[in-house]
């Protein structure tokens, strides 16, 4: 059993409260399956007030997916407990993954960055600890900085931009203006969008970066200030069909639609977007997901809480196919050729062998609806035509370890 939350400190864990229903059919000897969740408490910031993340992102996704886990588990003499803990960036990971291995837990979701969540891999690795990551897109971290205790839930960066390349190129929207912020994260996102315009047959006829010279955006910019400035940044291009914006920091690309020289879409970064997920799928069974997640947590579900109800529901799927609470046993079912998950995709969701990251479909949202998925029809593969997004076997420079 796990400590009282009490005992842990201040930022340390969290009991994740279960529906009342489910804890009273509960039995004492129950065999628990203790997952762990550690959060990046920093927050970022956005151009528009309504993409503001809640507090609860990716938690409520977290605690409806072990919601469901204990539904049937209550059947099978399994008790699903989530642990949370926020971390901050001056806080010692070593610390925290200490306090997790002390409970006995042996599965933990994380949505922090990138080079923390290396340090995070390493330090759970010598603990036998498995990390879900649900929130770094890196392509590095699927590359040449795997590792063998990483499982990807969230889509990679590169999967994201194939999305959108394919349906561009199905609609024969060929020609591309390039835009992308001067941030770290925005030229990575830019590499993928040129790896996949030359993957699928599209031409990238010029390239526009966006400086970030910094200030606030939601009172400094202001509507005649962005009405001035959108216009000339994307003045004197060459004939284009669409503009793809690259700006993971949020800086720039949301001023873009509707205020460019040309009448041209956005997509990428803004107007049409690549997400895990979108509170407007209706699709199978999306609607009821939605439903039973707006009851939960009083408000719509995120592509983050998707990813952590994901990474919950594999643990949960894996638990109940090996009646095992064992973390080793469970990895090694997610982990094996016949493993798979429902996600209201439509189709079932499996891990790729050779970078632990998750297949799955990317739907493309305009933020009211969702306009199309990904992958688009006439993209074949030998396998799976899921493996037409991000980085196919041929191509890994991943060495599992």
């Amino acid at each position: 059993m796990f400590t009282p939350a009490a005992k842990l400190g201040r930022r340390a864990f969290i009991a994740v409260a279960m529906g009342t229903a489910i804890a009273r059919s509960a039995k004492a000897d129950d065999a628990v399956v203790g997952t762990g969740y550690i959060r990046w408490a920093e927050t970022r910031e956005t151009i528009s007030l309504l993409d503001k993340p809640p507090p609860d992102d990716g938690l409520a996704g977290a605690q409806l997916a072990t919601n469901d886990n204990n539904t049937t588990g209550q059947f099978m003499g399994q008790r699903f407990e989530l642990m949370d803990s926020l971390i901050h960036a001056d806080d010692d990971v070593a610390a925290t993954m200490q306090a997790i291995a002390g409970q006995g837990i042996g599965l933990v979701l994380t949505d922090v960055p990138a080079a923390l969540l290396l340090q995070l891999a390493s330090l759970a690795a010598a603990k036998q600890i498995t990390l879900f990551n649900v929130q770094a897109p890196d392509d590095s971290l699927r590359q040449r900085d795997c590792r063998g205790n990483l499982i990807h839930v969230a889509p990679s960066r590169a999967m994201l931009a194939d999305a959108i390349a394919q349906y561009l190129v199905w609609k024969k929207w060929s020609h591309w203006v390039l835009a992308y912020g001067s941030h770290p994260e925005d030229a990575l996102l830019a590499d993928d969008y040129r790896r996949s315009a030359k993957r699928f047959g599209a031409r990238i006829v010029n390239e526009i970066e966006y400086r970030d010279a910094g200030g606030a955006r939601q009172t400094d910019s202001g509507v005649v200030q962005t009405q001035q400035q959108m216009p000339v940044f994307t003045q004197n291009l060459p004939d284009y069909d669409v503009l793809v914006t690259a700006d993971e920091s949020e800086v720039f690309a949301g001023y873009l639609p509707y205020r460019t020289w040309d009448p041209r879409p956005v997509v990428g970064s803004a107007g049409l977007r690549p997400v895990s997920w979108d509170p407007n799928s209706e699709s199978w069974g999306g609607t009821q997901l939605q439903d039973r997640f707006t009851r939960l947590a009083h408000r719509l579900m995120t592509p983050l809480d998707m990813q952590a109800w994901t990474a919950c529901r594999m643990i949960g799927e894996a638990a109940s196919r090996t009646g095992s609470a064992d973390p080793a046993r469970i990895v090694q079912d997610i982990k094996s050729p016949g493993f798979g998950v429902a996600a209201y995709k439509g189709v079932k969701l499996s891990l790729r062998d050779w970078d632990w990251q998750l297949r799955q479909p990317i739907l493309l949202s305009d933020g009211r609806t969702v306009v199309s998925i990904s992958p688009q029809p006439g993209f074949l593969h030998q396998t799976t035509e899921l493996d037409t997004l991000g980085f196919d076997r041929p191509e890994t420079e991943c060495k599992l370890q």
